[in-house]
């Protein structure tokens, strides 16, 4: 419980005065609750000596209103400076993890499930918005409501009598404070079952159409039962757990009320107090109900809170696999591979070898090969996404290591394998290229892009709704509107990773068209498998098994007898 608070306490320190009001506020609502029963017992007292007139009693009645507006204009606005903490504290961990999942590399998030990050992003942020709102005001108000109670029956009525009376309590706070180290272990189990099932939801939902092509619909389901029969039980183990406070509560005080009339009785008897101090007293002892129980669901939602903090924070402590040192920016794109060897954080072997190629601002460079040779994994290097391997990657004379990574990438336009789009319209999706980019600059990535015809067709245009992920367009479709969305920004380097698989021969050699014609000076790096993208490369290189194999213009490699003229031949003759 008090680590909870010892993680969270970089945010009580920096909001000082919120949390010093609370606990002003607090501790005159405190102060307040306490009144009425004693004005009980003393209208009792007056009661049984025959002293209540009708002044004491509109006295009394008068002060028994005050305290009740007063109480509830004090409990407002501390419950309400709480909750607003509870908030903002939930916002300011929502930004952190947000910023944290857009800086992290791809590294991290191929070995992380997108269902899992997301019960982070969702019910664990709920969870920690819980301990430090209602986790709080039943740490501060069952703790400061207990100790005044306490004192007030001590000072008031008879230590003797609160001394027994309140003997259960320590067994009540060592069995709570068992079983809250206990919930905290199966409430990380249970969330991450959650994280889980959530990752399923994505997947059935994003995978609808490939189920019911292949008429797997009860598979999934029976699949996904299962996820959450498994969540439920683990949900449950914690909720079992849970029931035990309230039973332990009553139990508790009950034994406690019980000792008070026993022993309170002969107290009454003896003479040592009056009916109305031990009415008073009971009435006390039936307020600590509250704090007591609080004290049951404090530990509860505490270790709740700290599980799922623990959670959150260990994606906060990831750390950034790439080297972040580099300061420098590109103003030139020249670029030189020396011997460069490269290796995924999750590999075991290479998937670069002995990478050596130059390239001048200016020029396109074509790269084939087989399915799985390195492709993708040699582009990635100028991006950046991955830690550097052995060698040198040079560019504009400086290592890759020494540039600044943003800077490097405002120079590139990327259109990636998977064609990404967001749920907007096509206009959103063009202009996050460039959000700044004019009505002109759009329309003419869109004409550079060949979908200037798609878009005629569209019932809205530019603002016609794509569908999640792009799901009401075609695969050509999405992929045009990816290269609109990097033309638009004229990069210096422009990479298509096998951006022109979907689209036809004549409107590839369209796109490649307007490419050589608008990006004069401008260096550009093609992937394909189709050889036809290349032909006008000023250099193609071939790789097989993260080795550059061949490297030459269309002729040479046309001429020679690799597997890109064998290739060529396939295309030329139609196999």
């Amino acid at each position: 419980m008090l680590d909870y608070i010892r993680k969270i306490s970089w945010y009580i320190l920096s909001n000082k005065k919120r949390y010093a009001l609370i606990v002003l506020f607090l501790l005159i609502a405190n102060v307040l609750d306490i009144i009425p029963p004693q004005l009980i017992g003393r209208t009792i007292d007056l009661i049984n000596n025959g002293e209540l007139t009708k002044e004491i009693t509109r006295n009394i009645l008068i002060i028994f209103a005050a305290v009740i507006v007063l109480a509830y204009i004090v409990t407002y606005w501390w419950a309400y400076l709480l909750f607003e903490g509870a908030i903002k504290i939930e916002s300011i961990i929502r930004s952190r993890l947000m910023r944290k999942f857009l800086l992290l590399s791809p590294s991290f998030y191929e070995k992380s499930k997108t269902g899992d990050l997301m019960a982070k992003a969702t019910n664990d942020l709920k969870t920690v918005n819980m301990a430090t709102g209602f986790g709080i005001i039943t740490l501060l108000d069952s703790t400061t409501f207990l100790l005044t109670i306490i004192l007030v029956m001590g000072f008031t009525i008879s230590w003797q009598l609160t001394f027994f009376a309140l003997l259960p309590l320590p067994l009540l706070a060592i069995i709570e404070q068992r079983l809250g180290k206990m919930i905290n272990k199966r409430h990380k189990s249970s969330q991450e079952a959650f994280g889980v099932m959530n990752d399923a939801v994505l997947e059935v939902v994003e995978g609808v159409r490939l189920t019911r092509s292949y008429v797997q619909e009860d598979a999934e389901n029976r699949r996904f039962h299962s996820l959450t029969e498994n969540y439920l039980n683990k949900f449950m183990k914690v909720e079992k757990l849970d029931a035990f406070f309230q039973p332990l509560t009553i139990i508790v005080v009950s034994s406690s009320i019980a000792i008070s009339f026993g022993y309170g009785s002969v107290l009454v008897n003896n003479g040592l107090i009056t009916v109305g101090e031990l009415i008073t007293f009971n009435v006390y002892l039936n307020m600590l109900i509250w704090p007591m129980f609080a004290l049951g669901m404090l530990f509860n939602i505490m270790e709740r809170g700290n599980a799922s903090y623990d959670r959150i924070q260990n994606v906060l402590d990831e750390a950034d696999v790439l080297n972040t040192s580099g300061e420098m920016s590109v103003k030139e794109t020249n670029f030189n591979f020396n011997e460069v060897t490269f290796k995924y954080p999750t590999g075991n072997r290479n998937s670069l070898r002995n990478i050596t190629l130059e390239l001048n601002k200016g020029e396109t460079l074509g790269i084939v090969g087989k399915t799985g040779s390195g492709k993708s994994t040699f582009i990635k290097q100028l991006l950046k996404i991955y830690p550097e391997g052995t060698g040198e990657l040079i560019i504009d004379g400086v290592n890759i290591s020494s540039l600044d990574r943003k800077k490097l990438r405002e120079k590139l336009g990327y259109v990636s394998q998977e064609n990404i789009l967001f749920s907007r319209t096509v206009r959103e999706n063009i202009m996050f290229g460039k959000p700044d980019a004019t009505e002109e600059e759009m329309m003419e990535a869109v004409r550079l892009s060949a979908f200037d015809e798609d878009l005629k067709r569209m019932p809205e245009g530019l603002d016609t709704l794509v569908g999640e992920k792009g799901m009401s367009l075609s695969g050509g479709q999405k992929q045009r509107i990816s290269i609109a969305r990097s033309l638009i920004r004229q990069p210096d380097i422009l990479i298509l990773d096998d951006a022109l698989s979907a689209v036809d021969a004549r409107t590839e050699q369209r796109i490649i068209n307007h490419i050589k014609n608008n990006r004069q000076g401008k260096t550009t790096i093609i992937i394909t498998h189709r050889l036809s993208a290349v032909h006008h490369a000023d250099k193609i290189i071939v790789l097989e098994n993260g080795s550059i194999v061949e490297s030459g213009t269309h002729k040479q490699l046309s001429d020679g007898e690799g597997w890109y003229s064998e290739q060529n031949d396939y295309f030329i003759t139609g196999g």
